[in-house]
């Protein structure tokens, strides 16, 4: 009997697959359309460049000097109340604090012309809007200035998107042309054709002023639950990204508008309420791997009055940048320069705590080393994410990487990120 089996498997195996390569064509053709729809709507986690945040003022207030004045502003605050920051720099970062502040506040700048602006008169808002252009041209030719810049125009209602594209024109034409990452912010989603019509915004405007085709972007600011969940019971965010035309960067979640809308009173509307909870889940699994960043929304509670008031209100912003860096929110709105100081605070603080052990067991994974983890090529991906955003942020520096693990450097993490770096088993 033993010799009957060795004889049929080896008939099988002389014989091979009994697919016939008819059958495999018939498969690839099932296969391949699915393999580029996949590869069209989700090419990978865009990590790398992401700011930490995004300050927004008042357009009436349109300057290049804005992220000078704000970090000024922000150390003048910090330099006024050492005891209710002191407190909250766990990880030895107020030096790496002071000289952000100094160098480089702001690494994404919105000017408003939305709800930090109000209605005013078209000859008025046409001035701001020419002033605000060229103040971003200016500041996308500094280099000390912010990596990203723009701003949001009122939303897409009948009675304000005319006022909106308007305005949106005229910034445009002070700046003279395309600022070197510009974007714009289009408030209120509502509807997932509101997108292709924006996408219509974008062309028409580049086909008027001679732009390069695609040279305009902007992201989507979700403050109505219909921009989550629409009328048919369907997610709204991740239609609308597949109908972006890949110039979607990023959703930014609306705290207020989008609280109200769900009935919430003024005096429990926060980032940390369950309501926003919801809408920011569903916006980071709508956004995953398709390169679209996700925003973090604002507090209205800022560091101003007696040193007990600016105590609380710095404990309170750093506690809740802390939350959203624990829940996958890499970037967040700041709206007072006293939110600068608790922004980079927590931000460093909270990669330089992660560095070490990331660092260390990405290191661990590139040598094959044993250990208490054993990490897959998923988890180097996100350990080597927490890595580059540290990097980017400015928490730590490449040296201070390699001090924990030699063979670490961009080249590598972008390797791991993208997966084209692979360690063989054994």
């Amino acid at each position: 009997m033993t010799g009957h089996s060795d004889n049929a498997e080896s008939s099988s195996e002389s014989r091979g697959t009994a697919l016939t390569p008819d059958a495999f064509d018939r498969l690839e053709s099932l296969f391949g359309p699915i393999d580029d729809e996949l590869a069209q709507h989700y090419p990978g986690d865009r990590i790398g460049g992401q700011p930490s945040h995004t300050v927004y003022v008042s357009a009436a207030d349109a300057s290049a000097a804005v992220p000078a004045e704000w970090g000024a502003a922000a150390l003048a605050i910090l330099d006024a109340n050492p005891e209710a920051f002191a407190g909250l720099d766990t990880a030895d970062a107020l030096p790496l604090v002071r000289d952000r502040l100094g160098s480089a506040p702001v690494q994404d700048l919105r000017f408003d012309f939305e709800d930090g602006y109000g209605w005013r008169s078209d000859a008025v808002e046409d001035g701001h809007a020419r002033a605000a252009g060229a103040a971003l041209s200016a500041l996308a030719l500094d280099p000390a200035g912010p990596t990203w810049l723009g701003v949001r125009a009122k939303g897409l209602a009948a009675h304000e998107r005319r006022r909106g594209i308007r305005t949106l024109e005229l910034v445009l034409e002070g700046a003279g042309g395309v600022p070197d990452g510009f974007v714009f912010t289009v408030p209120k989603l509502r509807a997932v054709q509101q997108v292709a019509a924006v996408v219509a915004v974008c062309e028409e405007l580049e086909r008027a002023h001679g732009l390069p085709d695609r040279a305009l972007r902007f992201e989507l600011q979700i403050e109505s639950p219909q921009a989550v969940i629409g009328a048919d019971g369907t997610t709204t965010l991740a239609r609308a990204i597949t109908r972006a035309d890949g110039r979607c960067t990023a959703l930014h979640y609306g705290t207020y508008d989008y609280s109200a809308a769900c009935g919430i009173t003024s005096a429990q509307q926060s980032l940390a309420h369950p309501v926003a909870d919801h809408a920011k889940s569903v916006m980071l699994v709508a956004a995953a791997q398709t390169g679209v960043w996700v925003c973090d929304g604002s507090t209205q509670v800022v560091p101003t009055g007696d040193p007990d008031q600016v105590a609380s209100s710095a404990r309170r912003h750093f506690d809740l940048v802390t939350r959203s860096l624990e829940r996958g929110f890499y970037q967040g709105w700041d709206m007072h320069p006293g939110h600068l100081v608790t922004r980079w605070l927590a931000t460093f603080g909270f990669f330089r705590q992660a560095m070490p052990v990331a660092a260390a067991r990405l290191g661990s994974y590139l040598d094959r080393q044993g250990g208490e983890v054993m990490d897959e090529p998923a988890t180097a991906q996100a350990l080597a994410g927490v890595l580059v955003r540290g990097l980017d942020s400015g928490a730590f520096g490449i040296a201070e990487l390699q001090n924990v693990a030699a063979g670490i450097d961009r080249d590598v993490l972008r390797g791991l990120l993208d997966r084209s770096v692979t360690v063989p088993l054994g």
